[in-house]
């Protein structure tokens, strides 16, 4: 049958187009870790230097201030997508349950042929 045919190959690109998603995300997550852990050695740098620690503080460095708000930005995105892969973790399975169904039935039709195929060649010869 032609068409289970089809229909594994597409369950196999879609499983394949969910395992990208889930590397890309992986990638940003990955990526806003590394951002925001450069940030705070900016931070601490700029407190080091300016010698003031609380936030609170009058002359508390801008730029440590820009830079904390930054970091706590790219940490609320993460934390997004961190939300968003254990979806995209999910779907995967579905997807994956659904090409081993249609595997299966793509490989139980095969034997079906098989077995006509037996029979046809069995009554003619």
């Amino acid at each position: 049958m032609k068409t289970r045919d089809n229909l594994v190959r597409l369950k196999q690109f879609q499983v394949n187009e969910k395992r990208r998603q889930l590397l890309q995300l992986d990638m940003m997550i990955a990526e806003f870790e590394r951002m925001a852990n450069e940030l705070d050695v900016q931070i601490l740098a700029e407190e080091k230097k300016a010698g003031i620690t609380d936030i609170s503080h009058f002359a508390y460095p801008t730029f440590a201030k820009a830079a904390r708000q930054r970091r706590d930005n790219l940490q609320n995105s993460q934390q997004d997508l961190l939300q968003q892969r254990t979806m995209a973790e999910n779907i995967l399975n579905e997807a994956e349950a659904e090409l081993s169904k249609a595997e299966a039935l793509e490989s139980r039709d095969a034997k079906n042929r098989e077995v006509d195929t037996g029979l046809r060649s069995a009554m003619i010869g």
